[in-house]
């Protein structure tokens, strides 16, 4: 049996994800962004948390962690590095450590570049990554805490993961993801008709996620640093990719 998961939309444009282990009942909670939400969502579903894993300190992520606690007794797990900046946590983690959620176990993989200590969660059984706000569909988090080069390699141990795992991150961003990534890979024609999906899908108030770490290969222009028409049109033909990841962040930066 595999994870059932409950995406729900916190504050303006944050995702609040609900986890369930079918096998054992036990539930989860991916970041604390926002307490009512995240209550009415727990009430919607009947899932109790048993536990909140977290993917970095930011308060949007965070905000909830010492109500959810008082309210709930739950656990509260995030990266070993950033424990100083987290509210209540219980439990550390750093790469490979593992995190049980009844019969399903997460793996913990270090993915800094927002933060300098962001974790994402690998659930292989179930094939599904909580990536929070290193990848976003058809983009990447800003560059708060550690150089473009670090955020290149942990998008590169993302990339590495099988290409039909489903992908849940920290926030709807996707439609203005959108209208970027055409200005770097403007003759993809996946990417192309990706945007005209997201259009339709926010022109109706609906979720752009999951997607799928093949999807991104094929479209989100922070994976494809070694695509020769990027390269091209970027005046990086023989560039280090990491130097191409570099220049594509820039220009989102200023975007």
């Amino acid at each position: 049996m595999t994870l059932e998961i409950d995406q729900f939309t916190c504050r303006s444009d944050n995702f609040g994800v609900l986890i369930r282990d079918p096998a054992s009942g036990v539930v989860a909670l991916i970041d604390a962004p926002q307490e009512k939400a995240i209550l009415d969502a727990i009430d919607r579903t009947g899932w109790r948390p048993a536990l909140i894993l977290l993917t970095h300190h930011h308060g949007d992520h965070v905000e909830a962690n010492l109500a959810l606690k008082e309210r709930f007794g739950l656990e509260i797990v995030g990266p070993a590095s950033e424990a100083a900046k987290i509210p209540g946590i219980d439990r550390t983690v750093r790469q490979g450590d593992t995190v049980a959620v009844g019969a399903e176990v997460a793996t913990v993989i270090e993915t800094p570049g927002h933060t300098a200590g962001h974790v994402s969660y690998y659930f292989a059984n179930s094939g599904v990554v909580f990536t929070g706000d290193t990848l976003f569909a058809l983009g990447c988090g800003r560059l708060f805490e550690s150089p473009a080069a670090t955020m290149h390699a942990s998008l590169a141990k993302l990339a590495a993961l099988p290409a039909e795992t489903s992908v849940y991150c920290g926030h709807e961003y996707t439609l203005a993801n959108a209208r970027f990534a055409l200005t770097i890979d403007p003759e993809n024609p996946a990417l192309a008709d990706r945007a005209r999906k997201t259009e339709a899908l926010r022109a109706e108030n609906r979720p752009t996620l999951p997607t799928t770490i093949g999807e991104e290969l094929a479209t989100n222009p922070f994976l494809r640093w070694d695509d020769a028409a990027i390269r091209a049109r970027l005046g990086l033909e023989k560039a280090a990719d990491a130097e191409v990841f570099a220049e594509i962040r820039k220009r989102k930066d200023n975007f």
